[in-house]
């Protein structure tokens, strides 16, 4: 995990403008619309819903304004302070949960708790023991169970160096990277690998979507605030989240899967 719990604290204003930018946008919408595809089935049951380092909401108060209960865990206080704030103003106080805890180390309630979801969204990238880590996530989730994973997809890595910041040098050494949001090392991943980790700690019928197949390789920037522009866009980015060779090269990988045992 991130060295230093202030970087996270201090990168609010810089986080929450990233959400609402056109790119923050499209990450959330097509999330929880691959979510939708597997939990369409449940008749309108409000599921127990676990977001692991789960921020400040922005996959949470989306499936909480479905009726779902959602459980947030992060270890960040200004992080949960902001969930609490969104939950307020998106009126879903009542089906919105936050704990402060290290994501793989949960409360013994939490951890024993029988969720029909769990979410570990953009954690990995931060862990050194990645099976140890999903299997932490696992630990909460019922037998049955939906986990959805999300990460920063390495095959991805050196087309966005490449295209957006014209170095074809630095582009040919992308297992490391660094965000300046929150000033933290990150090691990147590949979808193929995680599904072989998920398999191995007792998941089946694992799905693969790509997130932001296209957005992240336009560099005009500029155009994809304007709404007509963005709206093509998400239209093609939600129409080619499952289909390759797209996901394959997105800038991040979404991984759901059913627990076994």
């Amino acid at each position: 995990m991130p060295e230093d719990l202030e970087k996270f604290n201090t990168a609010m204003t810089t986080w929450q403008e990233w959400q609402d930018a056109p790119w923050g946008r499209l990450r959330y919408s097509i999330a929880e619309a691959n979510l939708l595809r597997h939990l369409g089935d449940v008749d309108g049951e409000s599921l127990r819903i676990l977001d692991l380092a789960g921020g400040d909401g922005g996959d949470a108060i989306r499936l909480a304004a479905r009726g779902h209960h959602v459980t947030i865990v992060d270890y960040a206080p200004a992080m949960l302070a902001a969930a609490t704030e969104r939950a307020v103003a998106g009126g879903v106080t009542e089906l919105i949960n936050c704990i402060e805890a290290n994501a793989t180390d949960l409360p013994r309630d939490v951890a024993n708790g029988e969720f029909d979801v769990v979410l570990c969204h953009n954690l990995l990238q931060y862990m050194d023991d990645i099976p140890g880590t999903l299997a932490s996530a696992l630990s909460p989730l019922k037998v049955g169970g939906l986990i959805s994973v999300m990460a920063i997809n390495r095959h991805s890595a050196p087309l966005n160096i490449a295209v957006r910041e014209m170095d074809p040098a630095a582009a040919l050494d992308t297992d490391q990277a660094r965000t300046q949001m929150f000033n933290s090392a990150l090691t990147l991943h590949t979808a193929e690998e995680i599904i072989h980790t998920l398999r191995e700690v007792g998941c089946r019928d694992i799905a693969h979507y790509g997130i932001r197949s296209f957005c992240d390789y336009i560099t005009d920037d500029a155009r994809k605030h304007e709404p007509d522009f963005y709206a093509a866009l998400e239209r093609l980015e939600l129409a080619t989240t499952a289909r390759p060779p797209y996901m394959h090269t997105a800038r991040l990988f979404q991984l759901t899967a059913w627990k076994l045992s």
